[in-house]
């Protein structure tokens, strides 16, 4: 991959296993709006882009077959920040042989979705988020992300020079009280959102100790936050604490399983067990070729079985 930048902007071309569009509508990350497709020409495809905030900075970026560009930054940011948030340095290609090794069937959901790369996102953020996604849409998610983003969080300005706030820091989120959390959208979450943060601020929940403990251990440690049980506590160490061997399993994780692996309703303690022991140190990247394609295709919601559709 050839990497180029000015003063505003940096370029990749000739990027591999790379769909900006998948990476980000998968259900990883909540803090984007897509801007509207064009197309320069007959001859190309639509080329597809999105505002992105992240680590407390706005980019914009635009792909076009395999030439991306990121607006609002330069090269030396971009290589601090923004290769490590897209997962740049990970052969993918390895991954997915790996994968297919383990289980030839995910072949078709693979090719479906093969740009797909796990972000690597803020701790607390991450946390924050997911907490907020219990029994919400992802519309609904990221309304009120941003709601509480321009309740709290500070002011940056976008590459065009617009103005945009970024998502709270634990100490800018400790000024609100429950009524405005509630009042942010909230709902029941509320309280969940104020015992995470305190359990952030005395260090009952260490982001240094999520990195280091086995993953068991740091499953626990997260389910020490109120309203935080495993599928969140999963989504929190696979999105951003780089623990590519969590399995997180809602409702349609569930149902894909239940179709592909076990015919009949099945706990999701047990899938997730199965998943980790069949798939390993990329149980993650598996659960996310899975998702994507099972949301989309409304596997097991709509009787799909998934046996015959991943042969």
């Amino acid at each position: 991959m050839n990497i180029y930048g000015k003063k505003n902007y940096v370029v990749l071309e000739g990027v591999r296993d790379f769909n900006i569009e998948e990476i980000l509508e998968c259900g990883q990350c909540f803090n984007f709006i897509r801007c509207e497709d064009y197309k320069p020409d007959e001859t190309k495809k639509i080329s597809v882009s999105y505002d992105v905030m992240a680590y407390g900075r706005a980019i914009h970026i635009i792909q076009d077959d395999d030439i991306v560009t990121i607006y609002g930054t330069d090269e030396d940011e971009y290589r601090l920040i923004w290769n490590r948030y897209f997962d740049m340095d990970t052969d993918y290609s390895a991954i997915k042989t790996a994968i297919l090794k383990s289980d030839s069937r995910l072949e078709e959901s693979i090719n479906a979705k093969p740009g797909i790369r796990i972000l690597n996102q803020d701790f607390f953020e991450t946390l924050i988020s997911f907490i907020i996604s219990q029994n919400k849409q992802i519309p609904q998610i990221k309304q009120v992300v941003r709601n509480i983003s321009e309740k709290c969080g500070a002011k940056t300005v976008t590459y065009k020079g617009e103005e945009i706030h970024a998502f709270p820091t634990l100490e800018e989120l400790m000024t609100l009280s429950e009524e405005d959390l509630r009042a942010c959208k909230t709902g029941f979450r509320a309280p969940y959102i104020m015992d995470a943060c305190r359990k952030v601020a005395d260090g009952e929940v260490s982001e240094e100790e999520l990195r280091k403990l086995p993953v068991d251990e740091a499953r626990k440690m997260l389910m020490k936050i109120k309203g935080v049980g495993e599928k969140v506590a999963n989504c929190v160490l696979l999105f951003s604490l780089g623990r590519r061997e969590a399995f997180p399993v809602d409702v349609w994780m569930k149902r894909i399983m239940e179709n592909m692996y076990f015919g009949q309703d099945t706990n999701k303690a047990e899938i997730e067990k199965f998943a980790c022991e069949k798939f390993g140190e990329y149980a993650g990247y598996a659960q996310q070729y899975l998702f994507f394609y099972g949301r989309e295709n409304k596997v097991g919601d709509a009787r799909v079985n998934i046996k015959n559709s991943l042969k």
